[in-house]
């Protein structure tokens, strides 16, 4: 008779799903168990940290502190989105502290060292002593910005911390093959069209909400009225993401009747359908024949993350009353998730709780996310 309850953690998240348990309490309220994840969930794959509208111009640059990283995201002057530590070699100043225009060179505050915006260290002023701005012992040639491995994919802007990922085109070659129809331009809505939620919950919990359709009814009773539960599909793929997709989908409306125009090319399955998927580990997407989303989850510690949304549309022209009505209404629907991840972080300092049970007909997604981490975690404790 196969055991309801597996002998050890790892086990229990392993198991099939029919008698598998989630991930344990540590996961959500350990701080070693948060460091572990962080270098093997976080840090070795590709992990979302921006998007690439943030710095639209040449010259932008937008200071991020991601995994207790402090990065810069940048656009150079060929138009590259490129990643930095927002480092000096120097003696480690934080170069830019607040998002700005960098007109000319990134200039550290502290001793004026700068940096072309492609990383190059292309002054060093007084460096040789007063009015010498060389020495034999600098070598500008190797002391440029240190820069982090990069990719951008649907506007978001991904990075590879260890620097051992496979390429993203590889890595996620899944995904990309199945939402190719929607290889096309995007254009992100304006400032309207991007918002933030901060949650006081584990980033991983917001990532399982996201995955599953099971709780529409009773949290999102609006959707819920014309794309139902029974509507819903779920998508899973092991080892890459997970999420759900809906069979109905209702184009929105403005005052005059007017909609946002259609990607071009769909098939005709995007006419009453949607997809959102969670890209592991913290890149939350969603497709639809007229609009597309990116909510990128930023980890803030153990306990508290923050959800930056953006939408996006097939033209640069869309009506500004409609993308607001449209923000407007993704915010409501993303708002009513905030009690249930909060409260599920909550419910992890239960010392009875044991990770839980799974739905085998619904939770397919979250079971799948909870055994990438852990195996994620696993792989790393073998070597």
């Amino acid at each position: 008779m196969p055991k309801d309850r597996p002998d050890t953690p790892q086990d229990a998240v392993s198991a099939p799903i029919e008698r598998a348990r989630g991930l344990s309490n540590p996961h959500y309220t350990d701080p070693a168990t948060y460091a572990a994840e962080t270098r093997s969930v976080l840090a070795s794959g590709w992990s979302g940290l921006g998007v690439a509208s943030d710095v639209p111009d040449p010259g932008d640059a937008v200071p991020v502190d991601f995994l207790g990283q402090p990065l810069l995201m940048l656009r150079d002057n060929d138009g590259a989105v490129r990643v930095f530590q927002n480092v000096c070699r120097h003696r480690g100043m934080i170069l830019v502290e607040a998002p700005r225009k960098i007109e000319g060179a990134i200039r550290c505050p502290y001793h004026s060292w700068c940096y072309a915006k492609d990383g190059r260290l292309v002054a060093t002023p007084h460096v040789g002593g007063p009015g010498q701005n060389a020495h034999d012992a600098i070598d500008r040639a190797t002391l440029g910005l240190w820069e982090v491995r990069s990719h951008i994919w649907r506007d978001v802007v991904f990075v590879n911390l260890s620097g051992e990922a496979a390429p993203f085109e590889e890595a996620h070659a899944d995904l990309i093959a199945r939402w190719a129809e929607f290889d096309k331009p995007l254009f992100h809505g304006g400032p309207e069209s991007r918002f933030s939620l901060e949650l006081e919950t584990n980033w991983k919990l917001a990532v399982e909400n996201y995955c599953e359709s099971y709780h529409l009814p009773w949290v999102h009773p609006g959707l819920n009225v014309y794309s139902r539960l029974e509507d819903h599909y779920n998508i899973e793929a092991p080892g890459l993401y997970s999420g759900q997709g809906t069979l109905v989908y209702r184009q929105l409306r403005g005052d005059d009747g007017g909609v946002f125009p259609d990607f071009d090319g769909l098939s005709d399955k995007w006419d009453t359908a949607a997809e959102y998927v969670a890209l592991w580990p913290n890149v939350l997407l969603g497709v639809h024949r007229d609009h597309a989303f990116a909510i990128v989850i930023e980890p803030h510690g153990m306990t508290r993350s923050v959800e930056r949304i953006h939408l996006y549309y097939p033209t640069p022209d869309t009506d500004p009353a409609l993308r607001a009505k449209n923000a407007a209404q993704w915010k409501t629907v993303f708002e009513e998730d905030i009690f249930v991840v909060e409260g599920m972080q909550r419910g992890r300092s239960s010392g009875a709780f044991d990770g839980g049970r799974f739905s085998p007909a619904m939770d397919g997604p979250v079971h799948l996310f909870h055994q990438w981490v852990a195996g994620r975690l696993a792989a790393d404790d073998a070597h």
